[in-house]
């Protein structure tokens, strides 16, 4: 029996040992979901505060419930480490860590990295090593690869496995999660992308492999890359509208009655999370270094760019109109995180919007049910969400909704409120004909 066969088997039998290099909002679940098949598995992280709290059977993410964690953690079938050299007992390893931009705009590769680094020194022959996080086409080839095979002298294919399959996750999402959306994978050679198939089909309920790693890292950007352009389309739509004196919401929602050929973007203060804002720019990036520039794509991130000043600008322009000037009036956001109902203020417009604000002399507060401070380390200012949210409604000049929590009570907000800005359509009927409330 050949390597790959050995590995395959073990899956099969569910006998694989598994690693998560990071356990944060992709690796958790990730982990949990191969856990909760049958397979034991080792998360690795360098924050000693998440794996002391794993350890303890306790959930540090919305999407993933404690009581599923003490349950794994309990059984054996789950548990935590610092420790890298743990890396060495282990089968197969799922890289799940950040991939930020810098401020210069190119990709930050020093998660994966120093993952890859500290992997290197443990690897060994019939492993499977998938990596997850977002990243540019040909990371997996020519960026981790090297550094996995050249002091190994590990062949790959032969010896040791390499495979790139994106990560999906849909932070609050309940009808599609980790363990039924499906999975595209795809591997440095055919014999890689049958062992990771064969590793991630015993937990998840659909693989759908490519034929190299370079399609599987090109799938996700085109994934993000087409929500980006389209969002970035609706946003100038409701720039356009505003000076047209056209309800944007009310076209967008008569154009979603077709039942073909259209699909139902809406506008908003910016772009959030680590996904949309971001991935698109990792191929934007790319294709400057072979000569090309990726128009659609820089387009659409500089009109989502700019939609925070756009939001303030409109919210300046709307008290004047009412007779008050933004300097010095008391304003209130609503919601902080970068979509409803969750606690991820990751990239989150609300920070720009909060910032801007405060440039314009604005005091400013925020409320959010799921975020109790936020800071800006750039501006240096930081600040805690407001106890009693009724009360300080009543007490602003005006209240700027940016995320639009299901948890608000708007009817009362809007009884409640001087003024509102609506970027989300929130309010919704409550908005339509009501002289104290502007929408985006």
């Amino acid at each position: 029996m050949n390597n790959k066969e050995t590995l395959i088997k073990k899956f099969v039998e569910k006998k694989a040992r598994i690693a998560i290099l990071g356990l944060g909002y992709v690796g958790l679940p990730l982990a949990v979901v191969f856990a909760e098949a049958g397979y034991h598995v080792t998360g690795i992280d360098p924050d000693a505060d998440k794996v002391n709290t794993l350890n303890k059977g306790k959930s540090y993410i919305p999407d993933v419930e404690t009581k599923t964690v003490e349950t794994l953690v309990n059984s054996g079938h789950l548990s935590a480490t610092t420790n890298f050299p743990v890396l060495q007992e282990m089968d197969a390893v799922s890289i799940c860590v950040p991939t930020p931009l810098r401020k210069t705009g190119d990709p930050d590769m020093s998660f994966i990295l120093s993952a890859t680094e500290e992997l290197e020194k443990y690897i060994h022959k019939n492993m499977v090593v998938v990596l997850e996080s977002t990243t540019y086409p040909g990371t997996t080839r020519e960026f981790m690869l090297p550094m996995l095979t050249k002091k190994s002298g590990l062949i790959v294919g032969e010896d040791l496995f390499v495979a790139f399959s994106p990560e999906r996750i849909d932070p609050g999402r309940e009808d599609w999660t980790t363990i039924n959306t499906p999975k595209v994978l795809g591997g440095i050679t055919e014999a890689c992308t049958e062992v990771a198939e064969a590793w991630y089909s015993g937990a998840i309920e659909t693989i759908f492999p490519v034929s190299s790693a370079e399609a599987a890292e090109m799938t996700k950007l085109l994934e993000n890359t087409f929500r980006m352009i389209n969002v970035g389309m609706v946003n100038e739509l409701a720039i356009i509208c505003e000076r047209l004196g056209v309800d944007v919401w009310e076209v967008i929602d008569a154009a979603a009655t077709k039942p073909f050929g259209f699909m139902k973007f809406t506008p908003g203060p910016g772009l959030g999370g680590h996904c949309i804002p971001i991935d698109p720019l990792y191929l934007s990036w790319k294709m400057k270094a072979l000569n090309y520039s990726a128009r659609f794509i820089e387009l659409a991130s500089e009109i989502n760019t700019n939609m925070p000043r756009y939001v303030v600008g409109r919210i300046l322009d709307a008290m004047n109109d009412r007779g008050k000037i933004l300097n010095g009036s008391n304003v209130i956001v609503l919601g902080v995180a970068y979509k409803p109902d969750i606690d991820d203020v990751r990239e989150s417009p609300a920070l720009d919007v909060i910032g801007l604000l405060r440039r314009k002399g604005a005091n400013v507060t925020y409320h959010d049910p799921y975020i109790s401070h936020i800071s800006h380390e750039l501006d240096g200012w930081e600040m805690d969400s407001v106890e009693d949210l009724m009360k300080t409604v009543k007490e602003s000049d005006a209240v700027v909704i940016v995320t639009d929590h299901k948890d608000y009570d708007y009817k009362s907000i809007v009884q409640t409120a001087k003024f509102i800005f609506d970027s989300r359509n929130a309010l919704g009927e409550l908005a339509r004909n009501n002289p104290k409330v502007e929408r985006l």
